[in-house]
């Protein structure tokens, strides 16, 4: 659903597509995880018109979904232009503390923070979007803030300045990172990418470990006027966005590459 919502536009059907080890499991977990997912379609807007499922060693669960949008309202990532305030509606850090969970070291403070945060849809960050007008979008996933960051840089023409004590980040992300609780996608993204980053060496390896995190169901990253970004702040706040963060610039030169402006190693940690 983020990649149409990225796009400005609406979700219209869905499809459940499913593996599941029902010789291990009771089927009543099934159950939940598809209430789950309807729960969300509903929240969208959209309808669920089927699905396929399978028998496997592992749950996998996702959705399959065909959106709408006006030809002429489309928002793409290649529309950023220098001057332009970047937006990131969501903190990261999920991949690690996913991993800290896996090694059974994750609070559950931690877990309830990220589960709520990739809960909520992006819907009512896109319709705030869409209402005050931006020049790029993309939603933030499995190649992080720095790759899709880089995706929407790269596709314009342009490079950015990412302002590291703006960016939100979930506390306990920084604690795991320290403590080697790194995903493989994470450590794919650093070897991919990290030729793209120029920093001034005060980067903490554990900061530079969140901002390759590999994000499952993360924020928008939005490129906006600057004299339309303090409005679309306070209209992402008054739809219940609770973490919007003006966390970078677009600059004309260096094109395609990320310049880290870490006066202060420091993060916004919620």
């Amino acid at each position: 659903m983020s990649d149409i919502y990225a796009m400005g536009g609406k979700p219209l059907t869905a499809m459940n597509i499913v593996a599941f080890p029902s010789k291990k499991l009771d089927k009543s977990i099934l159950k939940e995880i598809l209430n789950g997912g309807i729960e969300k379609i509903h929240e969208a807007g959209a309808v669920l018109v089927g699905g396929h499922s399978i028998k496997d060693d592992e749950i996998k669960y996702g959705l399959s979904i065909t959106g709408i949008v006006s030809p002429d309202k489309i928002i793409s990532v290649k529309g950023a232009k220098p001057g332009d305030a970047v937006i990131l509606t969501k903190p990261v850090g999920t991949g690690i503390i996913a991993t800290a969970l896996k090694g059974e070291i994750a609070s559950n403070q931690a877990v309830n923070k990220i589960t709520r945060s990739m809960v909520t849809l992006n819907k009512y960050a896109a319709e705030a979007m869409i209402e005050i007008g931006v020049n790029a979008c993309t939603d933030i996933t499995g190649f992080s803030l720095i790759g899709h960051a880089y995706n929407m840089i790269n596709s314009s023409g342009t490079g950015m300045k990412l302002f590291l004590k703006n960016v939100p980040v979930f506390k306990e992300a920084i604690e795991y990172s320290s403590l080697g609780l790194v995903p493989a996608g994470t450590k794919a993204n650093l070897k991919f990418y990290e030729h793209i980053v120029r920093e001034d060496g005060n980067l903490k390896p554990e900061i530079k470990d969140i901002l390759f995190d590999a994000q499952t169901s993360g924020g928008l990253l939005i490129s906006v006027s600057p004299d339309r970004a303090d409005n679309l702040l306070n209209k992402l706040k008054n739809k219940g966005v609770e973490f919007p963060s003006i966390i970078g610039e677009i600059i004309d030169k260096p094109t395609n590459e990320i310049v880290i402006v870490s006066e202060e190693s420091s993060v916004i940690e919620v």
